[in-house]
C-alpha cells in the first residue's frame, strides 16, 4: 500500500493503544510529508508521473539459467528487501539497497522466460551461444499515489524481448526460431500468469491487544 489515507480510525481507546497510535501517526505525517511534494507534481505535471521500469538478464550456452542484472547494492545485500520506488517518496537503491516490487515483478518475468528459453532451445537443438533477456514496464504513478482516481494501478504495458547470439557455423532456420518464441511464450509461468489473469483472494488479518490478556482481532478478505 502506497498512499497513505488521512485518517485511520480503529476504536481502540487503551492507553497502550493511545501510545502505538502515536508512534504509528507520526510515522504516516512522516511519509504524507515527503509524498506530498510529489504528489503536487504529479498533479500540476501529470506526464513525470508515467516512468517505464525494465529489468535485464544474460544468456549462456553452459548451463540452462538466467543470470539477472542487478545493481551493486542490491547484489551484495544479504537479504532482500523491499521498498517504495524513488517515484514514491522511496530512496535511491544504489545506495539503499531496497527493490521496487514492480522491478521485482520485471526480474521474475526475465527469469522465467530466460530460463524456459534456455530449455526450449536445449530441447529443439537451437545452439544458442549467448543472450539477452530484457522486460519493460509502463508504469503511470498517479494511479498508485491516489492523485488521480482514473489513472490505472500497475503496469499498463509489459514489453518482453530476446537478443540471441548463435553458435558460428550452425545454420537456424527461421521456423525453428518461430517455434522457439511461440513454445517459450506458452510455458513461462510467469509469463502466463501475467497474461491470463488467475483467481486471486486477499485477506488482512491483525490482533490488537485492547488490555492485558484482551485482544480485538481485525479482519477482512475477499476473492476476486
Amino acid at each position: 500500500i502506497i498512499a497513505v489515507p488521512k485518517t485511520l480510525e480503529l476504536g481502540l481507546s487503551s492507553t497502550a493503544q493511545l501510545g502505538r497510535s502515536g508512534v504509528a501517526g507520526a510515522a504516516a505525517a512522516a511519509l504524507r510529508q515527503k509524498q506530498a511534494p510529489i504528489k503536487n507534481e504529479y498533479k500540476s505535471n501529470p506526464s513525470s508521473a508515467v516512468v517505464t521500469l525494465s529489468s535485464s538478464g544474460t544468456l549462456d550456452s553452459s548451463s540452462i539459467t538466467c543470470k539477472l542484472d542487478t545493481g551493486k547494492a542490491i547484489h551484495e545485500a544479504q537479504q532482500k528487501v523491499a521498498g517504495l520506488h524513488q517515484k514514491a517518496g522511496g530512496d535511491d537503491p544504489e545506495i539503499s539497497g531496497e527493490l521496487c516490487s514492480g522491478d521485482m515483478l520485471l526480474e521474475a518475468l526475465v527469469a522465467c522466460a530466460g530460463v524456459t528459453l534456455r530449455a526450449v532451445s536445449t530441447a529443439l537443438d537451437v545452439p544458442i551461444k549467448e543472450g539477452t533477456v530484457r522486460a519493460e514496464g509502463d508504469l503511470d504513478f498517479k494511479g498508485t499515489m491516489g492523485v488521480d482516481r482514473n489513472a490505472p494501478v500497475g503496469f499498463t504495458a509489459i514489453r518482453l524481448s530476446f537478443d540471441l547470439k548463435m553458435e558460428e557455423g550452425r545454420e537456424v532456420p527461421e521456423e525453428k526460431i518461430e517455434k522457439l518464441g511461440k513454445l517459450t511464450e506458452r510455458y513461462c509461468v510467469v509469463l502466463q500468469t501475467i497474461a491470463k489473469k488467475p483467481e486471486l483472494s486477499v485477506s488482512v488479518r491483525g490482533t490488537e491487544e485492547v488490555e492485558p490478556g484482551v485482544e480485538k482481532t481485525l479482519a477482512w478478505g475477499q476473492s476476486k
